[in-house]
């Protein structure tokens, strides 16, 4: 018999999660993961959840699940086709399935009805880093979430995620006075971002069901205040571009590459004084194939673009490689008067984060307030410019952060990589010790190795192409 969880246990999720995975045995995390997060939805959704509990002991438990899913379609027009059925013919073992849903019964959510939502996100991240290269496709790492609604901090207005994944940018950016939009390609995934929405109370317009966001746009219309995204990195056959579509405002993307594809789109969603951030692969910074150099070049001359961030790598379960965040402003007239105009801010962060385990890397709060921080401060924003450590938050520092004209960026031919703009960091005074130094650099490399061998197996495939063409 299960103790029943308490609502004060700061590690209840990861005794949940461990406990639920131990019922796994042989079936595959991507159908297991539909299972569990299912039953955290009913145990959140149904008002039948107490007599499910009663009869866990039936044969017909999975029938009576399904029943459950299906009713509470029925009565809430947003999930229509959202929940479909998958207990009877999932082909988990019926005293598994009596296991788990006596796992999750065992939650009490008596005042606290959030607390399914976030163990919801909880294992939403736990299935993606069990799934790996898949798991990257829905879910973006909690850190880089974080980072990206900390240096945008939305306020009131239109939050649009084009590719939204399993929902991760809408719940932690969400407050009462923001209106959510959002598209994903993946039916199921599309699902789960429902549900996730559904968790939290969130309202919010998907659309009528999945849609690839380049080739059929669901919100053509939507001009979004903020706009958060983390797109597929370097995504090919995504379709061949159009001339005449209009978003192609700064160059037509190419169609083996997708990246200024999004990025085109995010700025064409742009409203007025709107700002994005996108997550992109660093090779967006330097790129000139396919006419990619020059939709960048156009973009900087537009001084559309803020502020570019370089990433740690190993964050992202997708890929070990090292990514970045790309800042956008349609208007960089600060509200405190302050005219960012013909600057861009450059901020390395490649050294910041800490490895949780031998493959993954997590940004902590103090590095995502130093990144965050130094943008909003270069920004004006008025929360940064009346804080306590105001006058301690220079915006230049060597090795990390500086302010760039157009002019200096055009000396550089438009490259955007950080490193080229922020210079070197001072050497540390006093010397670290011995063993300390030691350890790091074989942390760092460690991480390059890891980043070459995904390099050097995009270098074959790319002289692959090349050899069929």
């Amino acid at each position: 018999m299960l103790p029943r969880a308490r609502r004060d246990d700061t590690t209840l999720e990861r005794q949940l999660w461990l406990a639920a995975n131990k019922l796994r045995h042989h079936l595959d995390a991507a159908a297991y993961k539909h299972i569990v997060l299912g039953l955290v939805f009913l145990r959140w959704a149904s008002n039948s959840w107490p007599a499910l509990a009663a009869v866990s002991n039936s044969p017909d438990l999975g029938a009576r699940l399904d029943a459950a899913l299906l009713a509470i379609e029925r009565t809430d027009v947003s999930l229509r086709g959202v929940l479909s059925p998958r207990y009877e013919r999932s082909g988990l073992d019926p005293a598994c399935l009596k296991e788990l849903v006596g796992l999750v019964g065992s939650v009490d959510i008596a005042g606290d009805r959030d607390l399914l939502g976030r163990i919801y996100e909880y294992f939403l991240a736990e299935f993606a880093s069990a799934e790996g290269r898949k798991g990257g496709q829905f879910y973006t790492p909690r850190g880089v979430v974080q980072l990206l609604v900390a240096m945008l901090a939305p306020r009131a207005g239109r939050v649009y995620d084009p590719c939204c994944g399993s929902g991760g940018m809408f719940v932690h950016s969400a407050r009462p006075d923001i209106c959510l939009f959002g598209q994903e390609s993946n039916p199921t995934t599309w699902r789960l971002a429902k549900m996730n929405l559904a968790l939290r109370d969130l309202q919010g317009d998907l659309g009528p069901g999945p849609g690839d966001t380049l080739r059929r746009d669901l919100h053509p219309d939507l001009r979004a205040d903020y706009i958060l995204a983390n797109p597929p990195f370097n995504a090919s056959a995504w379709g061949e571009p159009e001339s005449r579509d209009p978003r192609w405002r700064y160059g037509l993307p190419p169609s083996r590459c997708a990246n200024f594809a999004w990025v085109q789109h995010v700025l064409y969603h742009l409203a007025p004084r709107g700002v994005a951030g996108v997550v992109l692969a660093c090779g967006s910074l330097s790129s000139r194939r396919s006419g990619e150099g020059d939709i960048r070049r156009a973009i900087v001359e537009a001084d559309k673009l803020d502020c570019v961030v370089a990433l740690p790598s190993q964050l992202f379960y997708a890929t070990s490689i090292p990514a970045c965040l790309w800042i956008f402003a349609d208007d960089k007239r600060g509200g405190d008067g302050r005219d960012r105009r013909g600057e861009v801010l450059f901020v390395d962060a490649r050294n910041l984060g800490t490895m949780i385990t031998r493959t993954m890397r997590e940004l902590t709060r103090a590095d995502i307030d130093a990144i965050a921080g130094t943008y909003r401060a270069w920004r004006g924003d008025p929360e940064v410019a009346a804080g306590p450590d105001a006058a301690r938050r220079p915006v230049s520092v060597p090795g990390f952060s500086r302010a760039v004209d157009l002019a200096e960026i055009a000396r550089q031919e438009f490259v955007l990589t950080p490193g080229r703009y922020v210079g070197t960091a001072a050497e540390p005074t006093p010397a670290e010790p011995y063993a300390e130094r030691m350890r790091r650099l074989v942390g760092a490399l460690d991480a390059q190795l890891v980043t070459a061998a995904e390099l050097d197996r995009k270098l074959r495939d790319l002289v692959r192409e090349l050899d069929r063409d």
